[in-house]
């Protein structure tokens, strides 16, 4: 690669940024509830939200990307655990995240060990219920994530004291499966070249969409963002093989190192086209099968084939990368590992030689949490990641 120039990335005018966005959010959220809202608290991809909707419920993520809880968090929880788990208890012990204040009642889920102990403890502080993740995906582990499913239904009909019929849980269906082509089509803008938006803004809308409660507006918002990041796109007379080195970011949730890694990387002259994480493309590759007979059956199997490294084995991660790499053209790729996440951690070493060896490109692993004491020495790393890649 040519020698790297500091460049600063264009945003559009109205872009919010994720605490914009998170701070928006608790006036919507305020009112909501003051409204009768039912709200349920959740921190993973794994849970159907589907059957929230069914509920007439509306979902809201707790997982919490700032260092500035932890320090609580410490008193009950090891300081050698992911940031992510610390700092989501962090909130709930200080009560200072309204997003969690205003949930009914939380609902977990079993994908590692950390956060399995730590909803113990936030069972203390308010109604937590527990999804058991089976960790393979095999006809007897089908099953049982299908009874999952009908169980956590139940917990909505009791705590709510309502009757999910299937109607309700297929018309949810319908809102989710819209909304997953929607958010798809957006993160694919990444396959053009050259990228049609930066990577930062891309993930920052898809997170800060979080704390936008009205699914259909959600959906509005993005396609037209969509058409007018092509309709700009393809006005370019530049349109053509860039020379900014394109790269696939994968791992862990990014949001909370987002700015010393992605917008970095960007700014040292590189495209982040390509996600594949829980808060980028991961879920949304596949839908819901709207004609299956056993709604459940339909719900199960979709949510048990997420590729999170909590799966073992975990081949399908690999292939679905392969393929990212190929049709977004992809010249590197970094692994993002957040502290003590062991899953992702042992998971690197398939992920990297699947990468360098049989895919023939530059792969970087960056292992960090949310503090800013690393950002220097990251900043350093992926200066001299780009200047590996022959672009």
């Amino acid at each position: 690669m040519s020698p790297i120039e500091q460049t600063k990335i264009r945003l559009p005018a109205d872009f919010e940024t994720y605490g914009e966005a998170r701070r928006a959010g608790f006036l919507r959220m305020k009112q909501l509830k003051e409204e009768g809202a039912r709200v349920v608290g959740m921190f993973c991809s794994f849970v159907p939200t589907e059957l929230i909707y069914a509920a007439g419920a509306l979902p809201v993520g707790l997982c919490a990307f700032t260092d500035e809880p932890i320090p609580a968090a410490e008193a009950n929880l090891p300081r050698n655990l992911c940031p992510l788990i610390k700092a989501s208890y962090g909130f709930a012990l200080t009560d200072t995240c309204p997003y969690f204040y205003f949930s009914d009642f939380v609902v977990g889920e079993t994908t590692c060990d950390g956060k399995k102990k730590m909803f113990e403890l936030m069972g203390e502080i308010k109604d937590t219920y527990v999804m058991q993740l089976p960790h393979s995906r095999d006809p007897a582990a089908l099953a049982f994530w299908r009874e999952q499913v009908l169980a956590f239904q139940r917990k909505l009909e009791d705590f709510y004291g309502i009757t999910i019929t299937e109607a309700d849980i297929r018309t949810a269906i319908r809102r989710k499966n819209r909304e997953r082509d929607v958010m798809r089509c957006y993160l694919e803008l990444g396959k053009l070249d050259p990228a049609p938006m930066s990577g930062y803004e891309m993930g920052t809308r898809i997170d800060a969409g979080s704390f936008s409660f009205d699914l259909e507006q959600r959906c509005d918002e993005v396609e037209e963002r969509t058409a007018q990041a092509l309709a700009q796109w393809e006005a370019r007379k530049d349109r053509g093989p860039s020379s900014r080195p394109r790269l696939l970011v994968t791992g862990c949730p990014n949001a909370g190192v987002r700015e010393k890694i992605i917008k970095a990387v960007e700014e040292l002259g590189a495209d982040v086209v390509a996600f594949d994480t829980c808060n980028g493309i991961r879920e949304k590759v596949e839908l819901v099968d709207e004609s299956n007979p056993d709604v459940y059956d339909a719900l199960a199997r979709k949510y048990l084939n997420i590729n999170c490294s909590v799966m073992s084995p975990n081949d399908s991660r690999r292939t679905y990368i392969g393929k990212m790499i190929d049709e977004y053209k992809v010249d590197g790729v970094i692994e993002i590992v957040l502290q003590s996440c062991h899953t992702y951690d042992v998971e690197a070493f398939f992920i990297r030689r699947f990468v360098t060896q049989e895919k023939g490109l530059p792969y970087l692993n960056i292992e960090t949490d949310y503090s800013q004491a690393d950002k220097g020495q990251i900043n350093t790393r992926l200066a001299a990641f780009l200047e590996t890649i022959d672009k």
